[in-house]
């Protein structure tokens, strides 16, 4: 059982990375059309983080949880391990994030969101540093 949990665990980490990757990119391609006054553009983008985050973001994050928590309770000694710490630390910024992606995907909607160009670029990095730092706590398991 516990492989077959640790698979969809898997499964589910990619596809919420791959949309907490997307998403603040569309920001930027929505503050982009916002920019050059492109409301055709703007509806689209609406359309498309809201899917997205409904239809793919959301229930990843949720999958995420409850097959990690499977995982725990399954191997409970794992909460001895100091990195795991670490990594879950990791994982809470990861559903801040996810939270503060809503908050700009509820002002894009009402066209009330006035982030920069720069700031939505540097905001799409973010998960990336994520990812980097819980890939090497698992890999080399420092503490």
């Amino acid at each position: 059982m516990y492989h077959w949990i640790l698979s969809l665990h898997l499964v589910a980490v990619m596809t919420w990375f791959a949309a907490l990757f997307f998403l603040p990119r569309l920001f930027v391609y929505h503050a982009q059309a916002r920019d050059h006054g492109d409301e055709q553009a703007m509806g689209y983008f609406q359309l498309m983080e809201r899917r997205l985050y409904k239809g793919i973001m959301l229930p990843a994050m949720i999958a995420v949880i409850v097959f990690g928590g499977l995982l725990i309770y399954l191997v409970p000694s794992v909460l001895s391990n100091g990195s795991f710490h670490v990594k879950l630390l990791l994982v809470a910024l990861l559903i801040g994030y996810h939270h503060v992606c809503l908050a700009y995907l509820k002002q894009f909607a009402a066209e009330r969101c006035q982030k920069s160009l720069k700031f939505l670029r540097i905001f799409n990095g973010i998960p990336i540093l994520l990812l980097l730092a819980i890939i090497l706590l698992v890999v080399f398991q420092p503490f």
